[in-house]
């Protein structure tokens, strides 16, 4: 028996790739099915099932297209009922594997056809993939579907993770969610775990009833990208392959008859030194399709990539089409001659930690663009807090457009991009892009001592 795991890290997600005696099981891909389905040459394995565990909220699925691929039968909760065809998931109705048996466990809480797949091997459970329920050291979220449905799904919640736990002690947990996905209710740290390890040490199985269970679910919520409202339909309806990644190159005269929002994938120091007005400034990492698609209205709005030469702009794509943004009407890189043309530009006034420190002591407004939880959990004194989607459609409240501005964050990263957004709403404030609150604190503290 092998157990592959293929984490997609600006997701926060892991898929997985079971194989035992040359049969495999693939469980809950994304769109860019390649990197899933390689591994099946070397390990010599044919693919039996794509399973996925639900209809998910935060990536358009690359189930269907895997299984269309390699003949694999494609097995959805039965409770999904999604519109093509596929092998509905019952609760506890086994699936033949051959040299392997696939249960399917109904644990509804994250979604309510939510359906985790325990494996077992000569009659013995040896994993369950638990996708959105029991995750480790956490349990997924259960508010993706809107608040109304919150209270009922954490309930159901508590008792799909209780039913987990139920299972024997050294079977492996292979959860689908965990640090960094927005699905998870509370912070996740490792990516797998065991049934025994998570009830000696997860949080979620330790409250002594429902209402206290729900209670803490519900209290530690944070708020999730725009972009998920369009995947449960996406994935409902039929998610479609990957797009191709190669993109047109487009020149200033494209640019300027467009009508499609500008994305600057470039470095946020770049950005800062000049950059076309009313762009989205969103540096190329890990986690950029996420931010777009945080930031971005809708995933079929027309978008442009303005980028350094060089960059790796087919890796953009492959984070955008993940989520359902395929409307990329190609990329720009000749911002020089942009610039000679005089042509619209921008520039972002940049300060160091020392200039952040100064402006506290002058009382200036200085705002802080973290999550809730990471300003909960110990602020600047002074700081207002504004997240940095509560910036998209105008300032937030807590600012003041006539005073002077500096922004700043964890790194500078989600700063630089709060700027861009400011610039939209007529605000151009001064970013900390190299640093962050941990930087000004220690210099305030300093200062603190000395004095």
């Amino acid at each position: 028996m092998e157990i592959i795991g293929i984490r997609t890290e600006g997701l926060g997600d892991s898929s997985y790739l079971f194989v035992h005696d040359g049969v495999g099981v693939l469980v809950d891909p994304q769109r860019d099915v390649e990197r899933f389905l390689a591994p099946l040459d070397d390990l010599g394995a044919d693919l039996r099932f794509v399973l996925e565990t639900h209809l998910h909220n935060d990536y358009v699925s690359g189930g269907r297209e895997a299984a269309r691929r390699t003949g694999a039968e494609l097995v959805l909760p039965a409770a999904a009922a999604p519109a093509f065809r596929h092998t509905p998931a019952f609760h506890l109705e086994d699936l033949d594997g051959g040299p392997f048996t696939v249960r399917p466990i109904h644990t509804p809480g994250h979604t309510p056809e939510h359906t985790s797949y325990l494996v077992l091997i000569d009659g013995e459970p040896v994993a369950v993939f638990s996708g959105g329920s029991l995750l480790v050291g956490a349990a997924g979220r259960p508010d993706l579907l809107g608040p109304e449905r919150a209270d009922t799904l954490a309930r159901l919640q508590y008792r799909s993770v209780h039913r987990l736990a139920a299972l024997p002690d050294d079977v492996g947990l292979y959860p689908t969610h965990g640090e960094g996905s927005f699905c998870t209710a509370s912070g996740a740290g490792r990516y797998t775990s065991t049934i025994g390890q998570e009830k000696a040490t997860n949080p979620v199985l330790i409250y002594p009833d429902e209402d206290s269970f729900v209670e803490a679910q519900l209290a530690v919520l944070q708020p999730y990208p725009r972009y998920y409202r369009h995947m449960g339909p996406a994935n409902l309806y039929g998610p479609e392959p990957l797009p191709p990644a190669d993109l047109p190159t487009l020149t200033t005269n494209d640019l300027a008859d467009t009508d499609a929002t500008l994305v600057d994938m470039r470095p946020r120091a770049a950005f800062a030194a000049g950059h076309i007005p009313g762009s989205l400034g969103v540096e190329l990492r890990h986690d950029f399709g996420t931010w777009v698609g945080w930031l971005v209205e809708d995933i079929r709005t027309p978008l442009v990539l303005v980028a350094e030469p060089g960059q790796d702009v087919g890796e953009a794509a492959v984070q955008l089409h993940r989520i359902g943004f395929d409307r990329i009407l190609g990329v720009f890189t000749d911002l020089d001659t942009w610039r000679a043309e005089n042509r619209p530009w921008s520039t972002t006034p940049t300060a160091s930690a020392t200039e952040v420190v100064e402006a506290i002591g002058r009382g200036e407004q200085v705002v802080d663009v973290r999550a809730p939880v990471e300003w909960s959990a110990g602020h600047l004194p002074g700081t207002v807090h504004a997240y940095v989607p509560e910036f998209v459609d105008a300032l937030p409240a807590g600012i003041d457009p006539s005073r002077p501005t500096w922004l700043l964050c964890a790194t500078g990263y989600r700063a630089a991009i709060a700027a861009g957004l400011a610039e939209r709403h007529g605000l151009r404030p001064t970013v900390l892009i190299d640093g962050g609150v941990d930087d000004v604190r220690k210099l305030v503290e300093g200062v603190s001592s000395v004095s």
